[in-house]
């Protein structure tokens, strides 16, 4: 278990690479996708369709391993499961190829967070189109404007939210002043999201913050690899030399090794999967009151308090609606 200064440390220096290298890329989306941000639809706008203002469950989707390895998706398609489906933007098209698509599942949404252009790619993919127009797409104001020209020229239904990134600077932050401008033409602004760095626990707190569901289950939100994967993916995901000293203490304190009792499994963290599950499970732990989080991907760390492990055909024999 890594020590809380430890934690502390690494959150505080990604936090600080991250604004170093985004912060210009956040100006340029924003400025570009204001204009459509005032005329277009607020992520709040949404809790209009949801019944007493609360739904029953959401079933968050991630791209993590995990999900092709116990056959997630092919079992949420057969499934008589009635309540809210969230796919993160890079599994949206294998979703609807394996049947998990609005005709099914009628509260079907879609999330994007990274502001990368690249990010574009997820929405082309042709089955897509299919079903745009019954697809509800969740963006941040600072997405880049070609992602969501993409998913808007399909048919996806748009809808904004701030991410918060740099809130704690008060009145000189970006947050605080791109608020501002939102609501020069849009005097109810828009809602803001704790997005924890990734798209997985963005998901996670719109489904709760947002759309008003009482129980969030997880299947794909990994956030750590299995022993499986290979030395070189773990390096070039967080940017370390390839040829790392692998016996050293520091090796060690950024590549640890993690059982999961719950599932019984072994998976391995890199300090971008620390940063990530570190801050997932502690939003979980300070929400446990108002939302229950279940974790039904057989596998990674999100584990520990206020989180419940089952398998997902456990989840979908119990939790139906």
């Amino acid at each position: 278990m890594q020590s809380r200064g430890y934690i502390n440390t690494l959150e505080n220096i990604l936090n600080k690479i991250h604004l170093d290298n985004s912060y210009e890329n956040w100006i340029h989306n924003f400025s570009l996708n204001l204009n459509d941000i005032w005329k277009e639809k607020s992520a709040s706008d949404l809790i209009q369709f949801i019944k007493n203002k609360q739904s029953d469950s959401a079933i968050v989707i991630g791209a993590g391993p995990s999900l092709i390895k116990h056959n997630h998706l092919e079992l949420l398609s057969k499934s008589n499961y009635q309540g809210t489906i969230i796919c993160t933007d890079r599994i949206l098209a294998p979703a609807l190829k394996a049947g998990v698509t609005p005709d099914k599942f009628n509260k079907f949404y879609v999330i994007t967070i990274d502001t990368a252009q690249i990010i574009k790619n997820f929405y082309k993919d042709k089955i897509i189109k299919k079903y745009a127009n019954r697809i509800n797409g969740i963006f941040t104001t600072v997405n880049h404007p070609d992602t969501i020209s993409v998913a808007r020229n399909l048919g996806i239904k748009i809808h904004w939210v701030h991410a918060l990134i740099d809130y704690d600077e008060g009145k000189k932050s970006f947050n605080q002043m791109s608020a501002l401008m939102v609501r020069a033409k849009k005097p109810k602004g828009l809602p803001a999201i704790q997005t924890g760095g990734n798209v997985g626990t963005s998901a996670w707190f719109i489904a709760w913050r947002i759309l008003k569901c009482k129980i969030v289950c997880l299947i794909g939100i990994d956030h750590s690899w299995s022993e499986n994967d290979s030395w070189h993916s773990m390096a070039r995901h967080c940017n370390v030399p390839i040829n790392m000293n692998k016996k050293s203490q520091i090796f060690t304190q950024l590549f640890p090794r993690v059982y999961n009792p719950e599932f019984d499994t072994i998976c391995i963290l890199d300090p971008i999967f620390q940063y990530y599950s570190n801050a997932f499970k502690d939003f979980i732990h300070r929400s446990s009151s108002k939302v229950k989080t279940i974790n039904a991907t057989q596998g990674g760390c999100i584990f520990g308090k206020a989180i419940k492990c089952v398998s997902f055909k456990d989840f979908l024999i119990t939790y139906p609606k």
